[in-house]
């Protein structure tokens, strides 16, 4: 008798997350966890990215008790702190000119609640080394990107590669904000291999 998959739930609704999760050509439905991602002054970004996926698998987890729930966080530290999503242009262009030229680290996490009670999470931390930047090629990337919603300033998945000398990662999608090889391993853990009827 076939074991029973149980359903996943994307606890995101980032654009991108879910065409990364498509990849994987499992069926999933989207429930965004709208959790209060306030992070304390002294929190390590590491441990910050950790608890967020984790307490956005567990806010929708409570929705869909009978589902897999996948929830991942992205953040970006540089000189001992966390630059976060800018809310505006002058904002996002000010960071930009302030993390030109200097190596920055993208904190990203993956976090499963499992019908079961458990959990299953992963953390990688992605190294870019940003390219010195003219003030013309800042304005230029804030007019066509509008990164007003990226952490650092930076949309990875887009015009945001131009910005970047090299980065040092050991998964590609991980920049974008969900590392796939992680998640796949997690989700086969959870009973959903991509690769089993």
């Amino acid at each position: 008798m076939p074991q029973h998959k149980p359903s996943l739930v994307l606890a995101s609704g980032s654009a991108t997350r879910r065409q990364l999760l498509d990849r994987l050509q499992l069926p999933y439905s989207v429930d965004p966890a709208d959790i209060d991602e306030t992070i304390a002054a002294d929190e390590p970004a590491a441990d910050a990215c950790r608890r967020l996926a984790r307490a956005k698998a567990d806010r929708v987890a409570g929705r869909h008790p009978d589902a897999v729930v996948l929830g991942s966080d992205q953040l970006l530290a540089w000189r001992g702190g966390i630059l976060g999503k800018p809310g505006d242009a002058e904002t996002a262009r000010r960071q930009l000119a302030e993390i030109a030229g200097q190596t920055i680290a993208f904190h990203v996490a993956v976090s499963l609640a499992c019908p079961d009670g458990r959990h299953l999470d992963w953390h990688e931390t992605v190294e870019a080394r940003m390219r010195e930047l003219s003030e013309a090629e800042i304005a230029r990337y804030v007019e066509i990107e509008q990164p007003v919603d990226c952490a650092g300033s930076m949309r990875s998945e887009g015009l945001g590669v131009c910005l970047v000398e090299r980065m040092d990662s050991h998964d590609p999608s991980t920049i974008l904000g969900m590392p796939l090889i992680a998640a796949a391993r997690l989700l086969r853990e959870a009973g959903l291999d991509p690769l089993r009827r």
